[in-house]
């Protein structure tokens, strides 16, 4: 089974190294590494090719964000299934995704998720938040319950039929596509119960309170658009983070 991995970058330098790392020690291989870079100006591009010997493809140019990048590396993936590494995280631990793998052969799912954990921007051993899963059922949907996108694993031909990233979002594109592909077309889910990403703090969805406020509104908009009750579910959504923050093993 042909996994494609897809790495949106833009001036991505400072954190890149450590990204390419633990996609380079995978021991999984049959990996296709797409990286979509937005024409970085600084040496992102080098670092590529000095640090990882894995890529398959590299495109860059000018794009309209993170999800439009996404989305290219989607068009552009020939894998079986399809995720997303982003360029200031890393998997955990070497045998992630073959576990991911292992979770679609032993399942039958259309696709795999699992835990995450939110780390320092400087010491990627000091976890901030964990981010515990838990098994998936439908229902979980109307209370603002979502699997940690960047452990997201879908089918490619799923993307081709339940469509990609809506670029009218600039922050919830993830939340909205999810919800799409979970609660209006329910889709066979499957979780690994395993820490496979370690994500960054500082990322766009809570850098500033602007963000906080562009992403909250976003989110109400993804969940009027995929006909959920969104009071609730947003509500408890919120909610539900703070034992992230009290619960790191």
């Amino acid at each position: 089974m042909k996994v494609s991995i897809i790495t949106a970058t833009y001036n991505s330098s400072e954190t890149i190294a450590d990204t390419l790392q633990s996609l380079n020690t995978q021991s999984y291989q049959d990996i296709e590494y797409i990286i979509i870079d937005g024409a970085s100006k600084d040496n992102t591009l080098d670092v590529i090719k000095q640090k990882c010997a894995r890529v398959a493809t590299v495109i860059s140019e000018p794009d309209k964000g993170i999800y439009d990048a996404l989305n290219k590396g989607v068009q552009a993936a020939t894998g079986d299934i399809v995720g997303f590494l982003h360029s200031d995280d890393l998997f955990s631990y070497p045998d992630a995704v073959k576990d991911i793998v292992s979770t679609f052969v032993d399942s039958g799912c259309d696709a795999a998720y699992a835990d995450l954990e939110y780390v320092s921007k400087d010491d990627t051993n000091k976890v901030i938040r964990l981010w515990r899963s838990g098994q998936y059922s439908i229902e979980k949907l109307k209370s603002g319950w979502m699997p940690p996108h960047p452990t997201f694993y879908m089918k490619r031909e799923l993307y081709n039929k339940f469509g990609l990233f809506d670029l009218s979002f600039q922050i919830s594109a993830d939340y909205d596509s999810l919800l799409r592909y979970l609660w209006i077309n329910k889709i066979k889910m499957c979780y690994l119960p395993k820490v496979i990403i370690k994500m960054r703090v500082g990322g766009a969805s809570n850098r500033s309170l602007k963000n906080i406020i562009q992403k909250t509104k976003e989110d109400i908009e993804a969940l009027k658009n995929n006909r959920i009750f969104w009071p609730r579910a947003l509500l408890i959504k919120n909610i539900s983070k703070i034992p992230q923050f009290l619960i790191k093993k």
